[in-house]
C-alpha cells in the first residue's frame, strides 16, 4: 500500500518542471534498499513519494545551495502542499481541533534548531533554523516560537482548512485513537541532503500524529531522534510511530552504527530491530528510517511493508519501496 500520491499546487509543482535532470513518476517504484551509486554530484534523499519535494532539494543543490538549505527547500513544498494531512498546511488537527506544527533542522558544522508545538505559521524548518543562527537556543517551543516567528515577518495563517476540518468532525463522533499502518496521520517529511563538496545537512517537519492529546510532542523536533546529522560519518531521520523513535533515539543510534564501520543498511535495520525487541510480538504501528553516510550510500528500514522513500543522485528522482521490512 503506497502513500497516496501528491498533487501539489501550481506553483509548487512548478519546482520540478523547473528541475532539469530526470524526475520518474512517484508511480515508478523501484525495489530496493541500499543504494550504493558513486555520486557524481549532490544527493538528496527524502521520506515517502514526496516526488517533487525531493526534486525542489535537487534543485538546490545543483544551484549551487548548501545541504540544510536544500533539505529546507523541500520541508516547504510539504507545508504547502494542503492535501499532505501531516504536514504544515492542512495538517490534521489534535484532538481539541488545533493544528500545531514541530519541526528540526541540523547542519554540517553540527548546529541544530527546532520548533515545538507552532500555531498558525506555515514553514516551521526555516523557523527552526532562524532558532539555530539568530539565537542562544536550540528550541523554541508553542507561544513563544510564535512571537519569535512574528518578529522576524513570518506571516500568520490558519492551519486548519476546510477539508481537515472536516474530517476532525467526522473523528469527534467516535472519538477513538488508534494508529493505522501507512496511513497520513504520521507521514513526516525528513530530508537529508549532500552537496558537491560531501557536506550533509537535513530537515524534519510534521504536524504530529492526528488527534493527538493536546500538547503532545513527537521525535520530529527531538535532535537524536527525529533527525540527527554527524559531518563526519553521515545522518538519518525517522518517520512513524515517534513514541517508539524516541525511545531508542533512533537517528543518532544509526549514526553512532555507522560511526562503528556499519553501513547505512545495516545500521537502519538495528535501529529497527531494537524497536521490535522491545515491543515483543504484536506491533500494530509502523516506524521507518533512511540514512546517507558520507560515502553516498543510503540505507532504509521499516517494520511494516508499504514504506518508501526518494532518492537524487547523478540527474535521476526516483521512488524507491523498501522491500526489507521486518514485519508483513
Amino acid at each position: 500500500m503506497r502513500r497516496r500520491n501528491f498533487i501539489g499546487k501550481t506553483l509548487i509543482g512548478s519546482f520540478a518542471a523547473l528541475l532539469a535532470p530526470k524526475v520518474l513518476s512517484a508511480h515508478e517504484v523501484r525495489p530496493t534498499n541500499t543504494i550504493n551509486i558513486p555520486p557524481k554530484g549532490p544527493i538528496s534523499i527524502c521520506t515517502w513519494n514526496f516526488t517533487t519535494a525531493n526534486a525542489a532539494a535537487a534543485k538546490a543543490l545543483e544551484s549551487g545551495s548548501d545541504p540544510l538549505t536544500a533539505a529546507i527547500k523541500a520541508a516547504e513544498v510539504e507545508e504547502l502542499n494542503a492535501q499532505n494531512t501531516t504536514v504544515g498546511l492542512g495538517g490534521a488537527p489534535d484532538r481539541e481541533g488545533t493544528v500545531t506544527l514541530d519541526a528540526s533542522v541540523m547542519d554540517h558544522n553540527g548546529n541544530c534548531g527546532s520548533v515545538v508545538a507552532v500555531k498558525n505559521f506555515i514553514h516551521v524548518a526555516a523557523l527552526a533554523r532562524d532558532v539555530m543562527e539568530k539565537t542562544p537556543h536550540v528550541m523554541l517551543a508553542g507561544k513563544g516560537a510564535e512571537s519569535y516567528a512574528k518578529s522576524l515577518g513570518y506571516k500568520p495563517t490558519e492551519l486548519l482548512t476546510a477539508e481537515s476540518k472536516k474530517a476532525w468532525k467526522e473523528w469527534t463522533k467516535e472519538s477513538r485513537y488508534k494508529p493505522i499502518i501507512n496511513i497520513e496521520n504520521h507521514d513526516t517529511i525528513g530530508t537529508l541532503c549532500m552537496d558537491k563538496n560531501g557536506n550533509i545537512g537535513g530537515a524534519c517537519s510534521t504536524s504530529g500524529l492526528a488527534y493527538k492529546m493536546e500538547g503532545r510532542v513527537g521525535d520530529s523536533p527531538i535532535i537524536g531522534s527525529g533527525l540527527f546529522i554527524d559531518n563526519t560519518v553521515g545522518g538519518a531521520v525517522a518517520t512513524g510511530m515517534w513514541e517508539e523513535v524516541v525511545k531508542t533515539v533512533g537517528s543518532f543510534l544509526i549514526v553512532e552504527l555507522m560511526r562503528q564501520g556499519h553501513s547505512p543498511q545495516e545500521a537502519c535495520d538495528e535501529a529497527i530491530q531494537r524497536i521490535i525487541e522491545k515491543q515483543g510480538d504484536t506491533i500494530d504501528f509502523q516506524v521507518a528510517y533512511i540514512a546517507l553516510d558520507k560515502q553516498g550510500r543510503v540505507g532504509s528500514s521499516c517494520i511494516h511493508k508499504g514504506f518508501t522513500y526518494m532518492h537524487y543522485a547523478n540527474g535521476k528522482n526516483q521512488n524507491f519501496e523498501v522491500k526489507k521490512y521486518i514485519r508483513s
